[in-house]
């Protein structure tokens, strides 16, 4: 894609980790598309994620930082700044995980101090990185946040367990946010919620190759790729969207509007 929608913009991407996480394909198409941004993660992802090749192959500097820590993000938006020579034009916070999920824990037998370090990781960190970027005066006018969600904050899916009420937090902390940003200097917040996508963390849900297959069904275009979300997530932060704040919008291929479709009853 040769459009420079993004030319003259920086930003901070967090979440990348390997080639199949979406914040690596938004970081590809961004980069494509003129933006000049750091990428940083979790210090324990970096070390078995390949995020240095990424950083090294688009000239992006990579600044580990704890998203659940304050001052982890305050040195990360004041590097990023220093780095990239003013404020941020835009943020993506690409980052979920659940020590239940990844253990097998049934829904209605969580642990529940896992269930808090999941909230306080997948959620309560895109609060903490607003408030830091907000008190920090670390964006630029007219520029964009996003956060990456599922419809599962709508929906149940039972699987998903707690990770539900996760992305349903983090929606409201988008909308709560979005209001004062956009009265302090015009930022606007938004959420984007993917269809089911074969990231490294997607694939760790169980039954999800068997759900991803039905929702591709369900959905009239199919499901949305990590390169598609990246080219949605362009759009946004780029001036064409200055007016879209405090959504929670759908790339998802239809499957949101969908009741049923044949297809998925066929074998």
């Amino acid at each position: 894609m040769s459009s420079q929608l993004l030319a003259g913009k920086r930003g901070v991407i967090f979440g990348a980790l390997d080639n199949q996480s979406i914040a690596w394909q938004v970081a590809e198409v961004c980069a494509e598309m003129g933006a000049k941004f750091t990428l940083t993660n979790a210090p324990v992802a970096l070390r078995f994620g390949s995020l240095n090749e990424l950083g090294e192959r688009l000239g992006a500097e990579i600044i580990p930082a704890d998203a659940t820590s304050l001052e982890d993000l305050q040195n990360l938006f004041t590097k990023s700044e220093e780095i990239l020579g003013g404020k941020l034009d835009f943020v993506l916070h690409a980052i979920g995980m659940s020590l239940n999920v990844r253990k097998g824990k049934s829904y209605t037998d969580l642990k529940h101090d896992w269930m808090l370090k999941t909230f306080d990781i997948s959620a309560i960190s895109f609060h903490k990185m607003c408030q830091v970027l907000y008190n920090g005066d670390h964006m630029a006018d007219w520029g964009s946040i996003l956060g990456l969600t599922y419809i599962a904050a709508q929906r149940t899916f039972p699987d998903y367990s707690e990770m539900a009420e996760s992305k349903a937090l983090l929606e409201s902390f988008a909308r709560s946010f979005g209001y004062h940003f956009g009265e302090k200097n015009h930022v606007r917040v938004n959420t984007i919620s993917q269809s089911p996508t074969m990231t490294t963390a997607g694939k760790g849900v169980k039954g999800f190759d068997e759900f991803f297959g039905y929702a591709d069904k369900m959905s009239p275009l199919g499901n949305a790729t990590a390169r598609s979300c990246g080219e949605y997530c362009a759009t946004l932060f780029s001036d064409y969207t200055r007016y879209v704040t405090m959504q929670n919008l759908y790339h998802d291929g239809g499957f949101s509007n969908m009741g049923m479709n044949p297809k998925a009853l066929e074998h």
